[in-house]
């Protein structure tokens, strides 16, 4: 099939794949995977060279290495020293000699077990940072700690791959061959990795940065990715090292940012096409001629990993809502197992059935894990996360005139002008640190949810004179307007909006006022715009005022028609030409104005 058609296909069965999987909750990595699944050899078959397309794809996992390297400074790995030996030993370490034990029992050779053991205790840095990414967890208990044992299980790939040539059983021949030797090769890749990224690769970015061409910048950048690996390669070791040992000697450099930016759209688009690789690549014929055996296999395996991981990581410290986490994450397969299980049948060491199988339960681990964490997440990390532990702050013979509903960037700016002007308000906002942390300042704030009537009350909503509203999720400010105007009708209402749905929504409601979000800071930065362009100060303000005025009148008006998004376009459109024309006509006023001026 011709490349430029391969390629259609694979980009065409990502965009229809991902998407549905994100909006039904399972994020992208398994909208890849299924993606593989229904147009490889095992489905549709549109596109049948998977092993050409694993080996290119495998320049999203040394990209995504490259970019994890430029997030750790050699102090961060300093820090994190304990989580990597420690917890990332002790997980590769009891993984490893559990689940060989169990290839032994099944009357698999102890080599081939041992190789079995390390391949599966391996977990998939491509699929656990996206899924911890898309759900804002890589600063977590469990997103740290997952990070170390990755990376500990990215450097222990490099000693065992250099090892299998030894377990066929002819160690002293294997070492004779060149064993010694290759391990030479590789502790001298790895110095000259370290002595380029030390004094060379700097300078080169440099030299590059001040021929002012971005393009061949990114093409440096490239160039440093893809070189490294490359040269690590050749001394037989791990693509992914080199790249990752070159993002870590580039963390400190002033490019570190440009580098990011260049490299990430890359990374993006190849990890991705690596995951509908894994999905192409997956054997399903063996999964029908032995479905029970590769289902149990694969079961086993998520649950030793499981079990394993949530030990360790209550030995570690972790509360039990991240100890679950933690488990989860790490209960799958990882993409260097396919890397040691090619390796060990080349060298003889296992049968390739039992590779193939090995291979084929990775896979299913793989696709499965999306599906697991969402559940885990859905069903027991929301039943894990610590409650608060006070329902809501009393408060004590409630007399201020004025309520403020959120305490954050835009609660703080109201409640500072009327402390100056002396006038009393009560804020009430449900982040319990950010209560305590203004409380020191001497703030009336107190804890609570402010959609809950009874709180409203309790804070005096019966007495009070203003509510203000300055909440930042849109569905709670309604809540709020909703149960002011039904409960406490004495309250005047003012509301904040993010954005013109928002403004729509809350004028079902009826409150007193609403106030734009951006909408007077965005006026106030285009007036200093057309100042710097040389406007006068009387032409600014009255273009100011002409379009204030008009995009006040045009979203009253719209009012009657959002909900119909092909009235509402075409009213947007109506509004653009109408403005338009208001300002030509402005301007022939302007003129004329002008003209009688110099006449007389």
């Amino acid at each position: 099939m011709p490349f430029l058609q391969t390629l259609v296909i694979l980009l065409a069965a990502a965009v229809l794949a991902v998407p549905l999987a994100k909006r039904l909750g399972f994020g992208s990595v398994l909208g890849y995977l299924a993606a593989g699944l229904v147009i490889g050899p095992a489905g549709l078959r549109l596109v049948t060279e998977v092993e050409d397309i694993s080996h290119a794809s495998e320049l999203g996992v040394i990209m995504l290495l490259f970019l994890i390297g430029l997030e750790l400074r050699p102090a961060r790995l300093w820090v994190m020293r304990r989580s990597v030996l420690g917890l990332g030993a002790a997980q590769v370490v009891i993984t490893t000699l559990a689940i060989g034990a169990l290839c032994k029992v099944f009357g698999i050779g102890w080599a081939a077990s041992a190789v079995v053991g390390f391949a599966l205790a391996l977990s998939s840095t491509a699929i656990i940072l996206p899924l911890l990414a898309e759900r804002d967890l890589l600063t977590s208990h469990a997103g740290r700690d997952s990070f170390a044992v990755l990376l500990f299980q990215d450097i222990a790939v490099i000693p065992v791959v250099a090892l299998i040539p030894l377990l066929d059983g002819d160690m002293a021949g294997a070492i004779h061959a060149g064993g010694w030797m290759a391990a030479l090769k590789g502790a001298g890749a790895i110095l000259l990795v370290l002595f380029g990224g030390r004094f060379l690769i700097r300078p080169i970015f440099r030299a590059v940065d001040k021929a002012k061409a971005p393009e061949i910048f990114t093409a440096t950048a490239l160039l440093v990715v893809m070189g490294t690996a490359s040269l690590v390669n050749a001394a037989g070791l791990s693509m992914s090292l080199g790249a990752f040992m070159a993002g870590v000697l580039l963390s400190d450099s002033e490019y570190r940012h440009e580098l990011r930016a260049d490299i990430e759209p890359f990374e993006g688009i190849l990890l991705g096409v690596f995951f509908v690789s894994v999905g192409m690549s997956a054997e399903l014929g063996l999964f029908l001629w032995q479905p029970l055996v590769v289902i149990g296999a694969t079961v086993a395996l998520i649950l030793i990993k499981c079990l394993i991981g949530f030990v360790l990581a209550r030995v570690a410290g972790q509360d039990l809502l991240n100890s679950t986490r933690f488990a989860f994450l790490l209960a799958q397969g990882g993409e260097f197992a396919f890397v040691l299980l090619a390796s060990a049948t080349g060298e003889g060491v296992m049968a390739p059935e039992t590779a193939a199988l090995a291979k084929l339960i990775v896979t299913l681990s793989m696709i499965a894990t999306p599906l697991l964490f969402a559940a885990e997440e859905r069903w027991i990390a929301s039943r894990l996360t610590p409650k608060p532990q006070r329902d809501f702050d009393t408060i004590e013979e409630p007399t201020a005139p004025v309520i403020i509903c959120g305490f954050g960037r835009v609660g703080q700016i109201v409640g500072r002008i009327l402390s100056l002007r002396g006038i009393d308000y009560t804020a009430l906002d449900k982040d319990a640190e950010q209560v305590d942390f203004v409380r020191r300042f001497g703030v009336s704030a107190y804890y609570g949810d402010p959609t809950r009537v009874d709180l409203l009350r309790a804070a005096g909503g019966a007495q009070a004179k203003i509510l203000v509203v300055a909440l930042d999720d849109a569905a709670e400010t309604l809540k709020v307007v909703e149960n002011a105007k039904r409960y406490f009708p004495n309250l005047h209402v003012l509301a904040r909006a993010r954005n013109r749905r928002h403004y729509h929504l809350l004028m079902d409601l009826k409150p007193h006022e609403i106030i734009r979000e951006t909408f007077h800071s965005s006026l106030r930065m285009t007036e200093l715009v057309l100042k710097e362009m040389g406007l006068e100060e009387k032409d600014i303000a009255r273009t100011l005022t002409l379009f204030e005025e008009h995009d006040e009148r045009n979203l009253i008006r719209q009012h009657a028609v959002y909900r119909d998004e092909k009235q509402l376009i075409q009213s947007s459109k109506d509004a653009i030409d109408e403005l338009r024309l208001l300002f030509e006509a402005d301007l022939k006023d302007r003129l004329s104005d002008a003209k009688a001026e110099g006449k007389r």
